[in-house]
């Protein structure tokens, strides 16, 4: 049976979304030529010659841009089991690599030599086992996040920037893609079922011309 996720942020992320579906009107975003552009245009430190003794996926800002179009965001985040930390720490020292603090969940801020700030976000649930052993790949190699895990996390989050950003990857992507993110929150986050389809609303309506 699959661990079931809290969610503290179900009567935030259902007002915002209550509120949006208002004032949304088809086809009032950006061009369906922009919504459908995914580039790797700006560069991000490359953890792969860093990080070497556990397994890791990008995560949060960095992650979107193989789903939606690429926003501005140099900051990097990662998500890593939480017995792999250590590891993980071992490696960022020894590239030189200063821990600045810890955060406010499981993880902590780090400050790389190119100056690149670095999130570590320790998770030991399932989802976070799966969502490490099946990533995708960006242009330059870096594992990223798979989409459904992507929006799991987002939908965990519940910040404003986050549903914005569940909609307008979702609102772009495949029907298979779409079933994996709906399997995939009905198994650990399944209060969000019905968000999660208002998401995909929205999102498919921001590109109806």
């Amino acid at each position: 049976m699959k661990q079931k996720i809290a969610d503290p942020q179900a009567e935030k992320r259902k007002y915002f979304i209550d509120l949006v579906k208002k004032r949304v009107q088809p086809g009032t975003g950006s061009s369906r030529d922009f919504l459908n552009r995914r580039t790797w245009n700006q560069a991000v430190t490359n953890l792969n010659k860093i990080i070497k003794q556990a397994p890791f996926v990008v995560v949060g800002g960095v992650a979107t841009r193989l789903y939606m179009p690429e926003r501005m965001t140099l900051d990097l985040d990662i998500l890593v089991k939480s017995e792999d930390a250590e590891l993980v720490y071992d490696d960022l020292e020894q590239a030189g690599g200063q821990k600045i603090a810890e955060l406010s969940i499981a993880g902590s801020q780090w400050q790389l030599l190119d100056g690149t700030s670095l999130d570590v976000l320790e998770v030991n649930d399932t989802w976070a086992t799966e969502a490490i052993a099946n990533p995708n790949y960006a242009p330059d190699g870096l594992p990223i996040v798979d989409l459904p895990y992507l929006v799991l996390m987002k939908l965990i989050a519940g910040r404003s920037q986050d549903l914005a950003d569940i909609s307008r990857m979702l609102g772009g992507a495949t029907d298979w893609q779409l079933e994996q993110v709906r399997r995939v929150i009905a198994e650990y986050l399944g209060s969000a079922r019905e968000d999660l389809e208002s998401l995909i609303m929205l999102g498919k309506l921001e590109r109806e011309s």
